[in-house]
């Protein structure tokens, strides 16, 4: 029986919460079975996701022919070194969003069980992207994951969140279409969808225009829903106005899948030669990278809402990652990938600790902050530990991943001392915005109101997020480890 369940840990990764989701839905409204049973589907799903990552640890590839199919007739799971290394933090992130969601849901959300249906879905299908190996799959997945989404932001209490989730579902249509034309002109040129088999088959079409414009229209449809500047104006209100559970989750995931399915069609599908030679892939995203790190900096010293400013940031973030994609060497890939581990840390930690004052306080506006440092001492403290990691201070997860991308784009010569001004810039801009914060926490008076530090078991989720952020700053053997294993995976993918 054991050996069965081993053999089909790829299918169960997505089954589970899939077949949950529904059952979810059904249960009493306002009970607490619905959030029961969808943390235990999520605990389910992390340790799938170490099970696989223990399978690729030494460069192993884990293949599973759903049905029995074999690709590339059939749908393929797929899941290397990187594959694995997101899978870890998808589930990861689900696994202690929902631990922070107990009480959070209670207070913000009136029909749980649609909640943590629709939270079931977006997780499956978050997963379902990262472990198919099959193109059109991918875009399945995407499609479920964004209309789970789009539910999940409209439960926010602000009328605007209705607003939010319309603006994303408008934007994330226009490059979810996006790519699904560009994987139709895919497949009317090789008759295949599976990613392996069309990496072999691409060289032989890759100087016909169709390619070229199936690469253009993959790309662009992925950027938009990694929320690549400029085509980022989706995320900010997302972010703002959807409820605690939600920001943190998506914070933690949601980009960063986006952000793999990127590599994965560049790298795998694609490749290094036709991505980087063939067409102008690399010029594009070193700009739109640069433009990311300083705008999405520079918007976020002069918003008011702190959701709005942890958004900006993470579009700036993103710019990295980007970055350390653009180099187009293992050190640079290793260096972006490490940052969305680290970044996914970092701002899941920062997000949990404005969920514990959002439920304190009903607002994380920039003058709900006053004092809070006295009166919340435990959530501000968890905030700055977070902050400083988002700067990049030393000893702090950050850190690690901002010096591997400086020591990778060293590496490139002239641009790459661009490229390091850049992100010494940027570090100096999240200064500037994360001190606003702390200055009207512990400089100003806290308002006449009664307010208290958050319940521990909004407390307890946070501070372990925000002391991890510590530790893999101090100790980065596992993750730096996994992420050279994960670019070594993907770019030996692309020779």
């Amino acid at each position: 029986m054991m050996q069965i369940i081993l053999n089909n840990l790829p299918a169960l990764q997505v089954v589970l919460p899939l077949v949950a989701a529904p059952i979810c839905f059904l249960l009493p409204r306002n009970s607490s079975y619905a959030w029961g049973l969808a943390f235990i589907v999520a605990i389910f799903t992390f340790i799938i996701s170490i099970l696989l990552f223990n399978q690729t640890d030494g460069g192993n590839i884990t293949s599973y022919a759903m049905g029995g199919w074999e690709p590339p007739w059939g749908i393929e799971y797929r899941i290397d070194g990187l594959g694995a290394f997101i899978l870890l933090i998808v589930s990861t992130a689900g696994v202690f969003a929902l631990a922070f969601a107990k009480k959070s849901v209670e207070k913000e959300i009136s029909s749980q069980p649609l909640f943590y249906c629709a939270f079931l879905l977006c997780l499956a299908g978050l997963l379902g992207i990262v472990i198919t190996g099959d193109a059109f799959n991918l875009f399945v997945f995407l499609e479920i994951s964004s209309l789970a989404t789009y539910i999940l932001i409209a439960f926010g209490s602000n009328r605007r969140a209705l607003k939010a989730a319309f603006q994303y579902l408008i934007i994330g249509t226009i490059g979810a279409t996006m790519l699904l034309i560009g994987i139709g002109f895919l497949y009317m040129m090789t008759g295949t969808l599976n990613m392996a088999d069309l990496a072999e088959r691409i060289p032989n079409i890759e100087h016909t225009n169709v390619i070229r414009v199936a690469f253009a229209f993959i790309i662009i449809g992925l950027c938009i829903k990694l929320a690549l500047f400029p085509l980022h104006i989706w995320l900010p209100n997302s972010y703002s106005y959807a409820p605690s559970v939600v920001t943190i989750f998506l914070a933690a995931s949601s980009t960063k899948v986006a952000l793999y399915a990127l590599l994965r069609f560049i790298f795998t599908v694609f490749g290094v030669e036709f991505s980087f030679t063939e067409m102008p892939l690399q010029a594009i995203l070193i700009s739109l990278s640069i433009l990311a790190v300083l705008f999405g900096s520079a918007l976020a010293i002069f918003q008011k809402n702190i959701k709005h400013v942890l958004a900006y940031s993470s579009i700036s973030q993103i710019g990295y990652m980007v970055m350390g994609l653009a180099l187009v060497s293992i050190a640079g890939l290793s260096a972006g990938i490490l940052h969305m581990f680290n970044h996914a840390i970092i701002k899941g930690g920062l997000f949990l600790t404005l969920g514990c004052i959002y439920y304190q306080r009903g607002g994380i506006k920039i003058e709900d902050f006053k004092g809070l440092g006295k009166i919340m001492p435990w959530t501000m403290a968890a905030f700055v530990i977070g902050g400083l990691g988002l700067i990049g201070m030393p000893l702090t997860a950050g850190f690690i991943s901002k010096w591997y991308l400086i020591l990778a784009a060293f590496e490139q010569g002239v641009i790459g001392f661009v490229l390091i001004a850049v992100i010494l810039l940027g570090s100096l801009l999240a200064v500037a915005y994360i001190w606003r914060i702390v200055e009207v926490a512990y400089f100003q008076k806290p308002p006449a109101s009664k307010i208290s530090e958050a319940p521990i078991l909004l407390l307890i989720p946070t501070w372990i997020v925000t002391l991890s952020g510590i530790y893999f700053g101090i100790d980065t053997s596992f993750s730096t480890n996994a992420a050279e294993m994960s670019a070594s995976a993907i770019w030996g993918d692309s020779q």
